[in-house]
């Protein structure tokens, strides 16, 4: 008989309760024993509809009031010694400083009602964050010196796990294992390697174990998504010793894996001394047949048999072919799982009130995917009476998506097919290009610039809310967001920047704003998702050709040209951030998806420019989270990917730059295909990791221009014009000086207006004392020379082209 479970389950909540909570407590609104009640109610929630929808188990241990991973930071008692905590102040004081930031003199986080006395005397910087693994959500990165000890200092998971018992649930408790908590820190010391902690690490994972054992809970699911990598053979080496070690606490290990295949390590994980595996057979079915083999009979096989990264509804008679060819193999016990933690996908449907009847019964999210499960257990247990209607159902579904005529496109395959071979290269390479845009643009040293969104303000919000409710007409929501943009004008000009942005007032995404306006696409009201923190994020959904039938941006970022001199950039996102941030057909390889994207967004750089709009940014935030996990696939994933890019790019002259942004990703180890983008510049996120992201592009010798952030925008801390000093100066040390911009790390929507511009103003006072302190002689090295008496050269529009777009 199999039983069912699920890895984790989203955390927000169906209406994004713990959202508004956490923004409340950070406001003072509320004191943090309230933020704990939301926690508590959340959890009792999702248990039930865990316990609803008949799974053997509850998961505890997979909420989190900002990150999971951080949770474990903080169980293990390694929180960094930067942050002078004393271990008086309250728990979630210390988790929030280290995930949000401190700022001088000021408590960080304490929320209303905090009886803490203790107050930093300088400010700290938040702990740097990165993408897991191959998502869009964001964690925490653990930071480890020679000397980091190791000590059980939170008891936060015992008390869920005796909430859910009290409930009269059956537990199964879910930790981070110890190899990838490792893997997923870093260094704060040179000289110094961290898989040299384990030793240290291992007794308090023991202690938790036996902890949990002692609360009566008999199953511990442990995440390795590690083992989906390609290891160093210390790390491979190391895991056998180590769970023979786990192995005595008495309590069953169900061993996690996901996003990738074991490929070399599957007959490793198959033979560690742990009660069960878990393994991902959408993204992993390549593993399966391997695994079948050498996982022995007594071990329980969890089989992660709905997509828990997509919404699509699952092909539950492929999905039951292929649990049955197991279960002939495997004579153990059978456990069915989504591939992954649903964190990844919305709550539920019920709220999607608004989406025509046939798409949404293409769909399954977290609620609907658990149903999905009971379905296939139903199935498999001789039990189909039970869930015939709905089996029936979802097969009626299925073949309705499969036929509609919605989803293919005669004019955007005919396009694909017919494209130019050299539409992927610019006409000049990039000293020439160069030329002729410091020619054009007449620049200072070291240009300032942001990375293209500011504050989205309650009026904007209130605006946009009223227009789709239709309260609002589109002649005065349009009059509002032009005032907004030239607000964002006027303050810039008035920071001193270089180079402007329209802000982004009329965009509630960054890539939901393109999807509603390019074909192929389709929106819900509340599939939320969480990215980091209190951050959600509603991906649109592909799921068709996609094509763009009008310009999309021209009009706003015409007029906001027209309200100053300096260089107005156009803001776009490109096709592989689209890509990555949707949820995208399965239906079709998702590289056939990424040329359709840049097609359409190439379209729209295009208009652009004939708008007379100089400087063009295409985000691509996301190419490196798109990287597949196991190197062998890197190759033809990143010819693809980046070819995508060089189409939106390549259809404007030489006079035109090109900028992108790339954000919270390790890029080292895929430098020669970023410099092969050929963007004109990049800016990229390095101030969490005080600069060190920018040595591999100082080392390799990065050709273009580039803009390292010299501040963190995820945090609400406004750092000091010495620390951005500091950075850039750090910078100019390893990429020539002429090459170098000036910008924040990211975009400043979450932000508000008052840090903003003091953030801004620190950041232009430091980039004009960088520049003095250079001195003259960097305008010979190719920044861009001023104009003749000094003064910032008038940038407008050509004449032929101001009616453009109204």
């Amino acid at each position: 008989m199999a039983r069912t479970h699920t890895l984790g389950f989203p955390r927000m909540g169906a209406h994004r309760e713990l959202k508004f909570a956490l923004e409340q407590h950070w406001r003072g609104d509320i004191d943090a024993q309230a933020l704990e009640s939301v926690g508590a109610e959340l959890r009792a929630r999702h248990w039930f509809v865990q316990k609803a929808a008949g799974l053997d188990f509850v998961t505890v241990g997979d909420f989190a009031f900002y990150d999971h991973v951080a949770n474990h930071i903080q169980m293990l008692g390694c929180e960094p010694a930067r942050f002078g905590f004393t271990g008086e102040e309250p728990e979630l004081h210390r988790y929030f400083a280290m995930a949000r930031g401190t700022q001088a003199g000021q408590h960080s986080s304490h929320g209303a009602g905090c009886d803490c006395a203790h107050e930093t005397a300088g400010g700290r910087f938040a702990l740097e964050m990165t993408k897991w693994f191959d998502t869009n959500y964001h964690y925490l990165v653990p930071e480890f010196h020679a000397d980091t000890e190791f000590h059980l200092a939170s008891l936060r998971l015992f008390d869920e796990v005796a909430q859910a018992l009290e409930a009269g649930h059956k537990v199964k408790a879910v930790l981070l294992g110890p190899l990838s908590f490792l893997w997923l820190g870093k260094e704060k010391q040179a000289g110094f390697d961290r898989f040299s902690l384990l030793d240290k690490l291992l007794p308090v994972y023991e202690q938790i174990l036996h902890r949990l054992r002692m609360q009566g809970v008999e199953w511990v699911q442990i995440d390795e998504p590690i083992l989906g990598l390609d290891l160093p053979d210390e790390w491979r080496h190391a895991f056998e010793r180590t769970y023979w070690r786990l192995a005595r606490g008495g309590v069953k290990l169900m061993l996690a894996t996901y996003f990738s295949p074991l490929s070399d390590n599957l007959r490793l994980a198959c033979q560690l001394p742990v009660a069960g595996l878990h393994v991902d057979a959408v993204r992993a079915a390549e593993d399966l047949t391997g695994v079948t083999d050498w996982l022995p009979s007594h071990k329980v096989l969890s089989l992660g048999i709905v997509d828990g990264r997509n919404i699509w509804r699952t092909d539950l008679d492929a999905a039951l072919a292929r649990i049955r060819s197991v279960a002939e193999k495997h004579r153990g016990e059978l456990w069915l799982a989504p591939s992954c933690s649903l964190l990844h996908v919305p709550f539920g449907l019920q709220a999607e009130t608004g989406l025509d009847a046939e798409l949404k019964s293409w769909l399954a999210f977290a609620v609907e995917k658990l149903s999905e499960l009971r379905v296939l257990r139903a199935m498999l247990n001789g039990d189909e009476a039970s869930v015939q209607a709905e089996w029936n159902s979802s097969r009626a579904a299925v073949a309705s998506r499969r036929a509609s005529p919605r989803v293919h496109r005669e004019a955007v395959a005919a396009r694909l097919a017919q494209a130019a071979p050299h539409a992927d290269r610019r006409a000049s390479v990039f000293a020439m290009r160069q030329e002729q845009q410091r020619a054009r643009l007449a620049l200072p040293p070291l240009p300032t610039t942001t990375i293209g969104s500011f504050p989205q303000t309650t009026e904007i919000r209130a605006a946009r809310a009223a227009f789709k409710r239709g309260t609002l007409d589109e002649a005065r929501y349009r009059e509002a967001m032009q005032a907004e943009i030239a607000l964002a004008v006027r303050k810039q000009e008035a920071l001193g920047l270089d180079v402007l942005v329209h802000g982004e007032a009329e965009r509630n995404d960054m890539v939901e704003y393109f999807g509603e306006q390019l074909d192929g696409f389709a929106f819900t009201a509340n599939g939320w998702v969480q990215s980091y923190g209190s951050r959600c994020v509603k991906p649109p959904l592909i799921y068709g050709d996609v094509a763009r039938p009008r310009p999309m941006t021209v009009d706003w970022t015409v007029y906001a040209q027209r309200l100053t001199k300096k260089p107005m950039k156009g803001m776009l996102t490109g096709p592989i951030t689209i890509l990555q941030w949707s949820f995208v057909r399965d239906d079709q390889p998702r590289s056939t998806t990424a040329r359709q994207l840049a097609w359409a967004i190439r379209d729209e750089v295009c208009d652009l420019e004939q708008a007379g709009i100089a400087i063009i940014q295409i985000d691509e935030p996301a190419i490196r989270e798109g990287l597949p996990l196991r190197r062998v696939g890197w190759k033809p994933y990143l010819a693809w990917a980046t070819q995508a890019f060089r189409v939106t790019a390549s259809g404007v002259r030489d006079e035109t730059q090109i900028h992108t942004h790339m954000c919270y990703s390790e890029f080292n180890d895929i430098l020669p295909e970023i410099a092969a983008m050929d963007a004109d510049v990049i800016t990229i996120e390095t101030s969490r990791s005080d600069m060190d992201l920018l040595r591999g592009f100082g080392e390799f010798k990065y050709p273009n221009e580039i803009g390292p952030g010299v501040y963190d925008i995820h945090s609400p801390r406004v750092p000091t014009v010495g620390e951005m000093v500091a950075l850039l100066e750090k910078a100019a040390r390893v990429i020539e000086p002429g090459q170098l911009w000036v910008n924040p790390d990211c975009g400043l929507k979450t932000r508000n207006w008052p840090e903003t511009e003091q953030a801004l103003a620190h950041m232009v006072q430091a980039a004009k004392a960088v520049r003095v302190n250079l001195g003259s002689g960097h305008h010979e090295a190719g920044i861009g020379k001023p104009s003749g008496d000094g003064r910032e050269a008038a940038f407008v529009l050509p004449v032929e082209n101001a009616s453009v777009g109204r």
